[in-house]
Protein backbone atom coordinates (compact mmCIF):
# COMPACT_ATOMS: atom_id res chain seq x y z
CA UNK A 1 0.00 0.00 0.00
CA UNK A 2 1.44 3.33 -1.04
CA UNK A 3 1.25 6.24 1.37
CA UNK A 4 0.82 9.69 -0.13
CA UNK A 5 3.06 12.33 1.39
CA UNK A 6 1.80 15.91 1.88
CA UNK A 7 3.05 18.26 -0.79
CA UNK A 8 5.70 20.77 0.33
CA UNK A 9 4.10 24.04 1.28
CA UNK A 10 0.64 22.51 1.81
CA UNK A 11 -1.35 23.13 4.98
CA UNK A 12 -0.68 19.55 6.20
CA UNK A 13 3.09 19.98 5.85
CA UNK A 14 3.18 23.31 7.72
CA UNK A 15 3.76 23.64 11.41
CA UNK A 16 1.20 25.45 13.62
CA UNK A 17 3.57 28.40 13.91
CA UNK A 18 3.85 28.69 10.13
CA UNK A 19 0.08 28.47 9.73
CA UNK A 20 -0.39 31.16 12.37
CA UNK A 21 2.17 33.42 10.68
CA UNK A 22 0.48 32.88 7.32
CA UNK A 23 -2.92 33.81 8.74
CA UNK A 24 -1.51 36.90 10.44
CA UNK A 25 0.11 37.97 7.16
CA UNK A 26 -3.15 37.47 5.29
CA UNK A 27 -5.05 39.42 7.95
CA UNK A 28 -2.56 42.31 7.71
CA UNK A 29 -2.91 42.37 3.93
CA UNK A 30 -6.69 42.50 4.17
CA UNK A 31 -6.51 45.28 6.76
CA UNK A 32 -4.13 47.30 4.55
CA UNK A 33 -6.32 46.76 1.46
CA UNK A 34 -9.43 47.71 3.41
CA UNK A 35 -7.76 50.91 4.65
CA UNK A 36 -6.68 51.88 1.12
CA UNK A 37 -10.14 51.07 -0.23
CA UNK A 38 -11.77 53.22 2.47
CA UNK A 39 -9.48 56.15 1.62
CA UNK A 40 -10.37 55.83 -2.07
CA UNK A 41 -14.12 55.41 -1.45
CA UNK A 42 -14.44 58.07 1.24
CA UNK A 43 -14.98 60.97 -1.23
CA UNK A 44 -17.93 59.08 -2.71
CA UNK A 45 -19.30 58.31 0.74
CA UNK A 46 -18.93 61.96 1.70
CA UNK A 47 -20.67 63.01 -1.53
CA UNK A 48 -23.63 60.75 -0.79
CA UNK A 49 -23.85 61.93 2.82
CA UNK A 50 -23.48 65.61 1.93
CA UNK A 51 -26.58 65.40 -0.27
CA UNK A 52 -28.65 65.24 2.93
CA UNK A 53 -26.89 68.13 4.70
CA UNK A 54 -27.45 71.87 4.80
CA UNK A 55 -24.92 74.34 3.40
CA UNK A 56 -23.66 75.14 6.90
CA UNK A 57 -23.29 71.46 7.78
CA UNK A 58 -21.46 70.68 4.53
CA UNK A 59 -18.73 73.27 5.22
CA UNK A 60 -18.48 72.67 8.96
CA UNK A 61 -18.21 68.87 9.23
CA UNK A 62 -15.70 66.43 7.76
CA UNK A 63 -17.76 63.33 8.48
CA UNK A 64 -20.06 61.93 5.82
CA UNK A 65 -22.94 60.91 8.10
CA UNK A 66 -25.66 63.62 8.14
CA UNK A 67 -27.47 64.68 11.29
CA UNK A 68 -30.79 63.81 9.60
CA UNK A 69 -31.90 62.36 6.29
CA UNK A 70 -33.83 64.88 4.21
CA UNK A 71 -34.55 63.94 0.58
CA UNK A 72 -35.73 67.44 -0.26
CA UNK A 73 -32.39 68.27 -1.91
CA UNK A 74 -32.98 65.52 -4.48
CA UNK A 75 -36.43 66.89 -5.35
CA UNK A 76 -35.14 70.47 -5.63
CA UNK A 77 -32.10 69.43 -7.67
CA UNK A 78 -34.20 67.34 -10.04
CA UNK A 79 -36.44 70.30 -10.91
CA UNK A 80 -33.44 72.57 -11.81
CA UNK A 81 -33.59 76.33 -12.24
CA UNK A 82 -34.77 76.04 -15.88
CA UNK A 83 -38.11 75.02 -17.38
CA UNK A 84 -36.78 71.49 -17.86
CA UNK A 85 -36.23 68.77 -15.28
CA UNK A 86 -33.24 66.45 -15.18
CA UNK A 87 -35.38 63.83 -16.92
CA UNK A 88 -34.92 65.87 -20.11
CA UNK A 89 -31.16 66.10 -19.60
CA UNK A 90 -30.82 62.38 -18.90
CA UNK A 91 -32.80 61.63 -22.06
CA UNK A 92 -30.47 63.93 -24.02
CA UNK A 93 -27.45 62.14 -22.59
CA UNK A 94 -28.81 58.76 -23.68
CA UNK A 95 -29.61 60.17 -27.15
CA UNK A 96 -25.87 60.84 -27.41
CA UNK A 97 -24.48 57.83 -25.54
CA UNK A 98 -26.43 54.98 -27.17
CA UNK A 99 -25.80 55.90 -30.86
CA UNK A 100 -22.18 56.70 -30.07
CA UNK A 101 -21.66 53.31 -28.43
CA UNK A 102 -23.24 51.53 -31.42
CA UNK A 103 -21.10 53.26 -34.05
CA UNK A 104 -17.98 52.95 -31.88
CA UNK A 105 -18.35 49.18 -31.50
CA UNK A 106 -19.05 48.63 -35.21
CA UNK A 107 -16.24 50.82 -36.51
CA UNK A 108 -13.60 49.76 -33.99
CA UNK A 109 -14.32 46.03 -34.42
CA UNK A 110 -14.04 46.33 -38.23
CA UNK A 111 -10.76 48.27 -38.08
CA UNK A 112 -9.26 46.01 -35.40
CA UNK A 113 -10.26 42.91 -37.39
CA UNK A 114 -8.50 44.31 -40.47
CA UNK A 115 -5.31 45.12 -38.57
CA UNK A 116 -5.20 41.80 -36.71
CA UNK A 117 -6.21 39.33 -39.42
CA UNK A 118 -5.38 40.78 -42.86
CA UNK A 119 -2.04 41.32 -44.56
CA UNK A 120 -1.96 44.44 -46.74
CA UNK A 121 0.61 46.97 -47.87
CA UNK A 122 1.49 49.52 -45.18
CA UNK A 123 -0.36 47.67 -42.41
CA UNK A 124 2.39 48.10 -39.81
CA UNK A 125 2.96 51.72 -40.75
CA UNK A 126 -0.74 52.56 -40.55
CA UNK A 127 -1.04 50.77 -37.23
CA UNK A 128 1.96 52.75 -35.90
CA UNK A 129 0.36 56.00 -37.04
CA UNK A 130 -2.89 55.03 -35.35
CA UNK A 131 -1.13 54.23 -32.07
CA UNK A 132 0.81 57.49 -32.31
CA UNK A 133 -2.45 59.43 -32.38
CA UNK A 134 -3.04 58.25 -28.81
CA UNK A 135 -0.38 60.79 -27.81
CA UNK A 136 -2.15 63.61 -29.64
CA UNK A 137 -4.06 65.95 -27.29
CA UNK A 138 -7.72 66.20 -28.26
CA UNK A 139 -7.66 69.96 -27.71
CA UNK A 140 -5.55 70.49 -30.86
CA UNK A 141 -8.41 69.06 -32.96
CA UNK A 142 -11.13 71.29 -31.52
CA UNK A 143 -10.71 74.28 -33.87
CA UNK A 144 -10.48 72.37 -37.19
CA UNK A 145 -13.34 70.08 -36.14
CA UNK A 146 -15.48 73.05 -35.14
CA UNK A 147 -14.87 74.76 -38.50
CA UNK A 148 -15.67 71.51 -40.36
CA UNK A 149 -18.94 70.93 -38.51
CA UNK A 150 -19.86 74.58 -38.93
CA UNK A 151 -19.53 74.22 -42.71
CA UNK A 152 -21.67 71.07 -42.57
CA UNK A 153 -24.36 72.92 -40.60
CA UNK A 154 -24.14 70.53 -37.66
CA UNK A 155 -23.70 73.06 -34.87
CA UNK A 156 -26.27 72.86 -32.06
CA UNK A 157 -26.88 69.19 -32.83
CA UNK A 158 -25.56 65.85 -31.56
CA UNK A 159 -23.91 64.90 -34.87
CA UNK A 160 -20.48 66.44 -34.09
CA UNK A 161 -20.31 64.29 -30.94
CA UNK A 162 -21.55 61.04 -32.50
CA UNK A 163 -20.34 60.95 -36.11
CA UNK A 164 -16.53 61.01 -35.51
CA UNK A 165 -16.82 57.76 -33.53
CA UNK A 166 -18.30 56.08 -36.63
CA UNK A 167 -14.82 56.33 -38.23
CA UNK A 168 -12.93 54.53 -35.43
CA UNK A 169 -11.44 57.76 -34.10
CA UNK A 170 -11.33 56.25 -30.59
CA UNK A 171 -7.98 54.65 -31.26
CA UNK A 172 -7.58 53.28 -27.74
CA UNK A 173 -10.49 50.92 -28.40
CA UNK A 174 -9.00 49.78 -31.71
CA UNK A 175 -5.67 49.11 -30.02
CA UNK A 176 -7.36 47.16 -27.20
CA UNK A 177 -9.36 45.03 -29.64
CA UNK A 178 -6.28 44.32 -31.76
CA UNK A 179 -4.39 43.15 -28.68
CA UNK A 180 -7.31 40.92 -27.73
CA UNK A 181 -7.53 39.46 -31.25
CA UNK A 182 -3.83 38.66 -31.29
CA UNK A 183 -4.36 36.43 -28.27
CA UNK A 184 -7.12 34.39 -29.98
CA UNK A 185 -5.89 31.24 -31.80
CA UNK A 186 -6.76 31.01 -35.48
CA UNK A 187 -7.71 27.32 -35.53
CA UNK A 188 -11.47 28.01 -35.35
CA UNK A 189 -11.21 30.57 -38.15
CA UNK A 190 -9.22 28.18 -40.33
CA UNK A 191 -11.78 25.43 -39.75
CA UNK A 192 -14.60 27.82 -40.66
CA UNK A 193 -12.76 28.87 -43.83
CA UNK A 194 -12.47 25.23 -44.84
CA UNK A 195 -16.25 24.97 -44.40
CA UNK A 196 -16.66 27.88 -46.81
CA UNK A 197 -17.04 30.93 -44.56
CA UNK A 198 -15.97 34.27 -46.04
CA UNK A 199 -14.31 37.10 -44.11
CA UNK A 200 -17.60 38.74 -43.08
CA UNK A 201 -19.06 35.45 -41.85
CA UNK A 202 -15.87 34.77 -39.90
CA UNK A 203 -16.23 38.15 -38.23
CA UNK A 204 -19.92 37.75 -37.36
CA UNK A 205 -20.01 34.10 -36.28
CA UNK A 206 -16.49 33.43 -34.97
CA UNK A 207 -14.69 36.66 -34.04
CA UNK A 208 -17.50 38.72 -32.49
CA UNK A 209 -18.57 36.01 -29.98
CA UNK A 210 -14.94 35.58 -28.94
CA UNK A 211 -14.57 39.37 -28.67
CA UNK A 212 -17.51 39.71 -26.29
CA UNK A 213 -15.41 40.60 -23.17
CA UNK A 214 -13.46 43.24 -25.11
CA UNK A 215 -16.61 44.65 -26.71
CA UNK A 216 -18.23 44.95 -23.28
CA UNK A 217 -15.15 46.86 -22.10
CA UNK A 218 -15.50 49.23 -25.07
CA UNK A 219 -19.15 49.79 -24.16
CA UNK A 220 -18.31 50.50 -20.50
CA UNK A 221 -15.51 52.93 -21.31
CA UNK A 222 -17.47 54.77 -23.99
CA UNK A 223 -20.55 55.00 -21.77
CA UNK A 224 -18.63 56.50 -18.86
CA UNK A 225 -16.50 58.83 -21.01
CA UNK A 226 -19.49 60.13 -22.98
CA UNK A 227 -21.63 60.65 -19.88
CA UNK A 228 -18.76 62.63 -18.33
CA UNK A 229 -17.89 64.57 -21.49
CA UNK A 230 -18.20 68.29 -20.84
CA UNK A 231 -16.14 70.03 -23.51
CA UNK A 232 -17.81 68.42 -26.55
CA UNK A 233 -21.40 69.41 -25.66
CA UNK A 234 -20.19 72.79 -24.39
CA UNK A 235 -18.61 73.62 -27.76
CA UNK A 236 -21.28 72.29 -30.11
CA UNK A 237 -24.58 72.74 -28.22
CA UNK A 238 -26.18 76.12 -27.59
CA UNK A 239 -29.82 75.20 -26.88
CA UNK A 240 -30.60 74.44 -23.24
CA UNK A 241 -33.22 71.86 -24.19
CA UNK A 242 -30.47 69.80 -25.90
CA UNK A 243 -28.02 69.85 -22.98
CA UNK A 244 -26.84 66.51 -21.57
CA UNK A 245 -26.43 65.89 -17.85
CA UNK A 246 -22.79 67.06 -17.83
CA UNK A 247 -23.81 70.58 -18.91
CA UNK A 248 -26.99 70.62 -16.82
CA UNK A 249 -24.93 69.96 -13.69
CA UNK A 250 -22.96 73.14 -14.39
CA UNK A 251 -26.20 75.13 -14.45
CA UNK A 252 -26.95 74.07 -10.88
CA UNK A 253 -23.99 76.21 -9.77
CA UNK A 254 -25.41 79.67 -10.37
CA UNK A 255 -22.89 82.50 -10.57
CA UNK A 256 -25.22 85.28 -9.46
CA UNK A 257 -26.97 83.65 -6.51
CA UNK A 258 -26.11 81.57 -3.51
CA UNK A 259 -25.54 77.94 -4.45
CA UNK A 260 -27.58 75.34 -2.62
CA UNK A 261 -24.81 72.79 -2.44
CA UNK A 262 -26.99 69.98 -1.13
CA UNK A 263 -29.13 70.08 -4.29
CA UNK A 264 -26.08 70.26 -6.56
CA UNK A 265 -24.44 67.34 -4.75
CA UNK A 266 -27.68 65.34 -4.73
CA UNK A 267 -28.14 65.56 -8.47
CA UNK A 268 -24.43 64.76 -8.92
CA UNK A 269 -25.01 61.53 -7.02
CA UNK A 270 -27.97 60.74 -9.30
CA UNK A 271 -25.81 61.48 -12.36
CA UNK A 272 -23.24 58.94 -11.15
CA UNK A 273 -25.74 56.11 -10.85
CA UNK A 274 -25.98 55.11 -14.57
CA UNK A 275 -22.19 54.82 -14.92
CA UNK A 276 -21.87 52.86 -11.67
CA UNK A 277 -24.72 50.55 -12.69
CA UNK A 278 -23.20 49.89 -16.13
CA UNK A 279 -19.78 49.18 -14.63
CA UNK A 280 -21.03 46.70 -12.06
CA UNK A 281 -23.34 45.02 -14.58
CA UNK A 282 -20.38 44.44 -16.93
CA UNK A 283 -17.69 43.94 -14.28
CA UNK A 284 -17.15 40.23 -15.03
CA UNK A 285 -16.54 40.79 -18.77
CA UNK A 286 -14.55 43.96 -18.07
CA UNK A 287 -12.05 42.13 -15.82
CA UNK A 288 -11.86 39.22 -18.26
CA UNK A 289 -11.02 41.60 -21.10
CA UNK A 290 -8.30 43.37 -19.11
CA UNK A 291 -6.73 40.02 -18.25
CA UNK A 292 -6.84 38.69 -21.82
CA UNK A 293 -6.02 41.69 -24.00
CA UNK A 294 -2.40 42.06 -22.94
CA UNK A 295 -2.95 45.54 -21.48
CA UNK A 296 -1.32 45.09 -18.12
CA UNK A 297 0.10 47.47 -15.58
Amino acid sequence: MSVSMPAPGSADAMSPEEIRAQRIGAALRYVALSAVGLVMLYPLLWLAGASFKTNAEIFSEVGFWPSRFDFGAYARGWKTSTEYTFATYFLNSFLIVIPRIVVTVISCVLVAYAFARFEFWGRKFLFSVMVATLMLPHIVLRVPQYLLFKELGWLDSYWPIIVPSAFATDTFFVFMLVQFLRGIPREMEEAAQIDGCNALQLLLYIIVPLLKPAIVSVIVFQFIWTMNDFMGPLIYLSSVEKYPVSLALKMTLGATEEVEWASAIAISVVALLPSVAVFFAAQKHFVESAASSGIKG
